[in-house]
């Protein structure tokens, strides 16, 4: 069963190649999300750079688990905070090979309302 859902994770994680592909102009916003925790990054690929990135592990956030959707939305709204401080309106949503579902759907939609457009 294991080796089905990394043949299927691999699969859906082509969505990266896509990205650069068509949306060359605007910063990716990239998540990790692992058991205990979620990462968001906004990343301008042109340059190699990390423009602002925020996480449940942040001590800012003050969250007490950082693996549900609540932790979640309140990563998608400090990584839109920082964004919009460092002047990035709009971004490319890079959900990896995760499904845009649960805590990924939860960041994208708290972001979404922080003020980034994607």
């Amino acid at each position: 069963m294991s080796s089905n859902k990394s043949v299927l994770r691999k699969r859906r994680h082509r969505v990266r190649k896509t990205l650069r592909r068509n949306e060359n102009t605007r910063p990716r916003l990239s998540v990790h999300r692992s058991g205990k925790h979620i990462y968001a990054q906004i990343i301008d690929d042109e340059r190699a750079l990390t423009l602002v990135s925020a996480s449940s592990l942040d001590k800012s956030l003050k969250l007490k688990n950082g693996a549900d959707t609540n932790a979640a939305r309140e990563v998608g709204k400090a990584i839109a905070e920082k964004a919009l401080r460092a002047g990035v309106k709009e971004v490319v949503f890079d959900r990896g090979a995760y499904v845009y579902h649960g805590r990924i759907k939860s960041l994208a939609e708290s972001a979404r309302e922080g003020g980034l457009s994607f």
